[in-house]
């Protein structure tokens, strides 16, 4: 699709009004870009307006007079230019395809900030963007180590565009970035949305270590035998290496497994204690936790690749109650030893 560098949303559609599609759609009206979050129900829709916040997810923090709020998504989608999707993955399908007719009646660039991989068929999610859209239409991955929070408030923050398209990818980077937010490009869709969604993983992985107090040594270890997962699997799947090291990689990676704003840290440091199922930690969570479903996604592709992947194997069986959080430490524990490199 023909695009100059210098273009711009004149109207971008932010599909999904949980805390991150908030905290982006909040960031994108701060740049006086005309937006409409697009809420899935229409109670919600309503507070939103009427409170001027989203004061289940980001309390305190107001709207911006640019940013309007609806659950019409054909209102939504009126005259847009762009739209982020900003949904939970096992949604996103189904949120595609009812957008689709859109599409077809009118050039629409396409992002989406959701990570993970579709539950049931275990695909990434610019393979169902192609799947329901066609190869034809120009989208992007956005992807980072990001707390909706810390965006919200206009903190600093640095993430990736990434799109097969350089000039797509640079759109989107121009559409986010101002003093405050830094947009780098990206080529590699695959290594991108790899390490947003195997960086949940880790994340629970390292909320139970914490939670059983097994202290620095061994939080240090799982993330960097992560990271040496996360490129193992990123590799079999066609990534770039060095994707992995980069903000949507390594950065994710240790934002998410140190600080307790991530909600997958969280449910590991509650999975720890032993005291609750996880579908009772996820509700009391009350938001969605992309690890458990990414977890599963993984295990398939694992056996898939014929990959091991030791720290997700065992995140697995605790997960799906196969055994308790000190039974899957000792097994690690007690895994032959091998080179670092293997």
């Amino acid at each position: 699709m023909p695009m100059t560098r210098q273009q711009t949303a004149q109207k971008i559609v932010v599909v999904g009004a949980g805390a991150w599609g908030t905290a982006l759609a909040i960031h994108l009206a701060r740049k006086s870009l005309q937006v409409v979050l697009w809420a899935h129900h229409s109670q919600q829709a309503a507070c939103l307006n009427t409170d001027r916040e989203n004061k289940r997810y980001l309390n305190g923090i107001s709207f911006p007079d640019a940013l309007t709020i609806t659950s019409d998504l054909s209102a939504a989608l009126a005259d847009a230019t762009a739209v982020l999707v900003v949904v939970p993955s096992d949604a996103f399908r189904q949120v595609l395809t009812q957008m689709k007719a859109y599409f077809d009646q009118q050039t629409i660039h396409l992002a989406w900030a959701t990570k993970g991989f579709e539950p049931k068929s275990s695909l990434m999610l610019h393979q169902i963007a192609r799947q329901v859209c066609g190869e034809q239409q120009p989208m992007a991955v956005l992807s980072g180590p990001t707390f909706a929070a810390e965006v919200a408030k206009g903190l600093p923050t640095a993430m990736v565009s990434a799109s097969n398209n350089e000039q797509e990818a640079e759109f989107w980077a121009q559409t986010f970035r101002n003093d405050r937010f830094r947009m780098y490009t990206q080529s590699d869709m695959i290594g991108v949305e790899i390490g947003g969604a195997y960086k949940n993983i880790m994340a629970i992985a390292t909320g139970l270590s914490d939670g059983l107090k097994l202290g620095a040594n061994a939080r240090a270890a799982l993330i960097s035998r992560g990271m040496a997962e996360m490129m193992r699997l990123g590799v079999a799947l066609g990534a770039n290496p060095e994707t992995l090291m980069g903000l949507s990689g390594l950065g994710d990676l240790v934002l998410t497994c140190t600080d307790n704003l991530s909600r997958n840290r969280r449910f590991g440091l509650a999975l720890a204690q032993g005291q609750a199922k996880p579908d009772a930690i996820i509700a009391e969570i009350g938001q969605v936790v992309e690890g458990v479903k990414a977890v599963k996604s993984v295990k398939k592709l694992a056996e898939e690749h014929q990959l091991e992947l030791p720290i997700m194997e065992q995140v697995y069986r605790i997960v799906t109650g196969a055994c308790s959080a000190k039974a899957a430490v000792k097994a690690l524990m007690d895994r032959e030893g091998r080179a670092e490199q293997e």
